[in-house]
């Protein structure tokens, strides 16, 4: 790897790259199970990707509830009334 000689540039764009990847990527592969998903066919996994985003985005912004992430994505597959409130918010 070449490097300009500006460490803290380089510095900040490793935290960055790795503040995405505990943002978004771990909750997906904890929440989700993403990583152990089997689904693998044609275009599968790249159309589910951005639904699983989109579900990420909205399961971020419900305020109501206190519950982590994976808590609020389960009690939304239980109950449709929360799934409902969550599409609506």
């Amino acid at each position: 790897m070449s490097l300009d000689g500006n460490v803290q540039r380089f510095a900040y764009a490793v935290r960055a790259h790795w503040g995405i990847e505990n943002q978004v990527h771990w909750v997906l592969d904890v929440a989700f199970d993403e990583d152990a998903s089997r689904i693998r066919k044609d275009h599968a996994p790249e159309d589910l990707s951005p639904i699983r985003h989109i579900a990420l985005n909205l399961l971020r912004q419900d305020t109501e509830t206190q519950n982590g992430i994976e808590a609020k994505r389960l009690k939304a597959g239980w109950d449709n009334n929360d799934l409902a409130r969550l599409l609506t918010a």
